[in-house]
């Protein structure tokens, strides 16, 4: 495929006004997320009087992210059963509405187990929203642009909810560094998932789709559905290896995201001093951000001149020897200058791979199983997520300082890039929607 100079590629994505839309709806509800996880951590685990260790920050993701990533594939089904545009519009309505409880609970002080699940609902509906957008995306652009908006659109929705993070935190600080500041902060995420409904109704009902046979709305219909889905990660080998290789980063970064949140936390602060933990915590998060959008920046061109699994090798290979030799040396020592450039380098690895692989899924996946697809991979690496955080409970000392954990994880992801090289270098034919992996 001949390669176009990036900004007119990116100029003709954003010609369609549909995908403004459907744009539009992602960095508005994902700056909502951002929000709302500000508020949640500066609540949960970044509050002077709530000490948290491994255990805890295992606990608190497991509880966010584990529920739905089992419901999420079942859920995946109606994504090709009704139209997607309408499940945006009610999915950010529901998540607004059940910012409600959240709110109440956090005035109340309840941090127990209906506020987890107050939040799982939000968080959950949030990342059922999100595997519609990646099911919806190539109703919007064409073949050849895929991997141009697949760039630009999962890289910007991660920018929105980074900076969503730090508007949170900096408006909390304004109204108040307390549960009051978490409740406004709050009260405006539900905002934004207003905002973006409102967003969605702009695009034509029958617009993103879903084509094609549809699943039956039976419970037998949508086991059979779900099953449809895991076979066609098998059938098509290109797809369900790209899902992988992003579920084995996702875990390293949860061992990573979990290190870093004790060592800002534990080690490079006493226990008093939770503000500026946390503001430590947020410039690890935006330097993560700005790894993915480097990544998202320089991924259209290099995987067009090398190809996808060639260019997700890379990017697995330098996250493996250069990020992890950065986390390990940065816990080590301790250097903070040091962790945020490691969490550069992962931040740049997790992108390039993701812009990759959904590409990958988009051209070789059938639209009447995108749906299906995309919820089976967002658990997928929720559950390697998960996994990592795990991990790291099971090894770290509370302060997070276990270089050697780091590097191992360095390992796996120099071998994951060598497998993926041998095993997915080979020429696919070209799918039905344009473009060869």
């Amino acid at each position: 495929m001949a390669s176009r100079p990036a900004l007119s590629a990116l100029r003709e994505v954003l010609a369609g006004r549909d995908f403004r839309f459907l744009f539009g709806v992602r960095l508005v509800a994902q700056f909502g997320d951002g929000l709302l996880q500000a508020a949640l951590a500066t609540f949960v685990l970044f509050s002077p009087e709530r000490q948290p260790d491994a255990v805890r920050v295992a606990a608190a993701f497991a509880i966010l992210l584990l529920p739905y990533s089992f419901i999420g594939p079942f859920a995946g089904v109606f994504l090709d059963r009704w139209r997607r545009r309408n499940v945006l519009v009610r999915a950010n309505l529901i998540k607004a509405a059940f910012t409600i409880p959240v709110v109440a609970l956090v005035a109340a002080g309840d941090d127990g187990l209906w506020l987890g699940v107050s939040v799982l609902v939000v968080l959950g509906i949030g990342r059922f929203v999100l595997a519609g957008l990646s099911a919806s995306l190539p109703h919007v652009v064409s073949g050849p642009d895929l991997i141009t908006a697949n760039a630009l659109t999962p890289t910007s929705g991660t920018i929105a909810a980074a900076v969503g993070g730090v508007v949170g935190i900096g408006l909390r600080g304004l109204v108040g560094a307390d549960d009051h500041g978490s409740m406004i902060v709050l009260a405006c995420a539900g905002v934004s998932y207003v905002a973006a409904a409102v967003i969605a109704l702009a695009i034509a009902a029958d617009r993103l789709g879903p084509e094609g046979d549809k699943p039956a709305d039976t419970i037998r219909g949508i086991a059979i559905g779900l099953v449809a889905g895991v076979r066609q990660l098998r059938v098509h080998g290109a797809a369900g290896r790209a899902i992988a290789i992003v579920g084995v980063h996702r875990f390293a970064f949860g061992v990573l995201t979990a290190g870093g949140l004790l060592l800002v936390r534990l080690t490079f602060h006493p226990m008093a001093e939770a503000n500026e933990a946390l503001g430590q915590f947020a410039f690890l998060t935006a330097a993560a951000a700005i790894g993915a959008l480097i990544g998202a920046i320089i991924t259209p061109g290099a995987s067009r001149r090398w190809g996808e699994v060639r260019w997700s090798v890379v990017a697995l290979l330098q996250a493996g020897i250069v990020g992890s030799v950065l986390v390990a040396a940065g816990a080590a020592l301790p250097s903070f200058s040091l962790l945020l450039l490691g969490a550069l380098s992962i931040g740049f690895a997790g992108q390039s791979v993701k812009v990759c692989s959904d590409t990958l899924v988009q051209r070789h996946i059938p639209d009447d199983m995108l749906g299906r697809v995309f919820s089976l991979f967002d658990m997928i690496v929720n559950v390697c997520l998960v996994l990592g955080i795990v991990l790291m409970a099971v090894v770290s000392p509370t302060s997070g300082q276990v270089p050697v954990v780091y590097l191992l994880v360095g390992a796996t992801l120099v071998l994951t890039a060598l497998w993926y090289q041998g095993r997915g270098a080979r020429r696919v034919p070209a799918s039905p929607r344009g473009g060869e992996s």
